[in-house]
């Protein structure tokens, strides 16, 4: 009898558990042809949890919009070029920052380009530092943000600059679709054990195993990779953290897009 109500109990607690919400990249949304109010309201429409946006303009008009609407700003995405004349962030990153304080949003963050003088890193890291400490007076966290073809392009790179920086509030990104590009799958237990202590936020997408973008970054409902594996993987390993969908140069009507891989992503959350 004590074993059935156990058993009983277990199952209320996993049924009133909410699902794990999904948030989406701004380039799935509308970047540069819809306002932060109407691709607040598309996101929310088609059910994801929020905006993961690109660049530190109209912060506030998106902070408003989500509040409105009982949703979260899961980031920005920003970096630094190590090929400019003067490596530095966006000038208008610290008032980002002060914009964001208290949302908990991400500062994300790649490091792209080539030092012209001396090593990458010994360039990238003052920079780092300043936009970690900018953030922690915020009470935010700065993640890198790996990058096909970036200097910080591989886990292992972020790991490696996150090692040096000496920040606590500095972590990382896992994105599927550059791990997929650097080559690397077969080595993708290695990668989540060396990067989920320092994991802040994980990208999705539909994929193939390999090839171009156009392969790497499809709906959720394409590709031969297995992402629901990936995702249930993340869970058995503890991950609790945001997972936002990566959109990039997908084609099709948005909203239908957006509404493919919202229902594909509820369908796993029900299983």
């Amino acid at each position: 009898m004590f074993q059935r109500l156990a058993l009983f109990s277990l199952l209320i607690v996993q049924l009133a558990r909410p699902a794990q919400p999904l948030y989406v990249f701004d380039n799935g949304t509308g970047r540069g042809d819809l306002s932060p109010e109407a691709q607040t309201e598309l996101a929310r429409r088609t059910g994801y949890a929020g905006i993961f946006w690109s660049g530190t303009a109209n912060i506030p008009e998106l902070l408003a919009a989500h509040t409105a609407r009982g949703m979260k700003v899961v980031g920005i995405y920003t970096g630094m070029n190590l090929a400019d004349a003067r490596p530095q962030y966006d000038p208008g990153l610290p008032r980002a920052i002060e914009q964001l304080r208290g949302s908990g949003a991400l500062i994300t963050f790649t490091i792209s380009g080539k030092a012209k003088d001396g090593n990458g890193d010994d360039v990238a890291l003052p920079v780092i530092q300043e936009v970690c400490d900018l953030a922690a007076k915020a009470g935010l966290r700065v993640a890198l943000y790996p990058h096909y073809g970036f200097h910080v392009a591989r886990v292992e790179d972020a790991l490696r600059v996150i090692g040096r920086a000496g920040r606590p509030n500095l972590g990382l990104v896992f994105n599927l679709c550059h791990f997929l590009r650097s080559g690397d799958e077969s080595n993708l237990s290695i990668r989540l054990h060396d990067a989920l202590p320092h994991t802040f936020m994980v990208s999705i997408n539909g994929a193939e195993h390999e090839g171009d973008w156009d392969r790497l970054i499809q709906p959720l409902d394409s590709g031969a990779y297995d992402v629901k594996g990936f995702v249930a993987l993340l869970r058995r390993l503890h991950y609790d953290g945001p997972i936002a969908l990566q959109c990039y140069n997908v084609k099709g009507e948005r909203e239908a897009l957006l509404q493919r891989s919202g229902r594909v992503w509820r369908a796993w959350a029900g299983n």
